[in-house]
């Protein structure tokens, strides 16, 4: 039997979530590492579930109101060998690939700012992440308009010439 849960991820204005899976304890310390020399500004919060030995939830960080809310949602979640990281003052764009060189991370499921659910499924044995909804659902096709306003935002927080 399985059971399946939505898990509504938690996202204060001005941060984006990255929720991913790693498996290994020195997961907490890697992503430390790798997060601290990635951008001198970057504030971030990281929390990850074990899934053997003691099982706890391992934090650090260098913001603790975002450490809290990588604590808080981890604990939501609750599948082991899960990672919640929060960041300000950055975009998960210029953190991502780093994140995927990491030995330990086996693969994100969102990098995002937009509302997102976890979908979890649990069985005897424990619970474990089985996809995202991140954002909402498409509203149309986009128009010469919005294509023109998509260039310009690229351009404007300089990921185009």
């Amino acid at each position: 039997m399985i059971k399946l849960e939505v898990v509504k991820i938690d996202i204060p204005e001005g941060t984006n979530v990255i929720v991913g899976h790693s498996h290994f304890i020195k997961t907490v310390e890697d992503l430390y590492e790798t997060l601290a020399s990635s951008s001198p500004g970057l504030k971030f919060g990281i929390a990850f579930s074990e899934a053997s030995g003691k099982r706890l939830i391992r934090y650090d960080g260098n913001d603790e109101e975002l450490i809290k809310l990588a604590v808080e949602n981890c604990k939501k979640i609750s599948a082991g060998h899960t990672f919640v990281i929060y960041i300000k003052n950055g975009f998960p764009i210029n953190v991502l690939n780093r994140i995927k060189q990491v030995e330990e991370v086996v693969r994100i499921y969102a990098a995002t700012a937009n509302p997102l659910q976890v979908i979890i499924g649990e069985t005897d044995q424990g619970r474990g992440v089985l996809g995202v909804v991140d954002g909402l659902t498409p509203l149309g096709v986009e128009t010469e308009a919005d294509i023109k306003e998509r260039k310009e935002i690229l351009r404007k927080f300089g990921y185009k010439r």
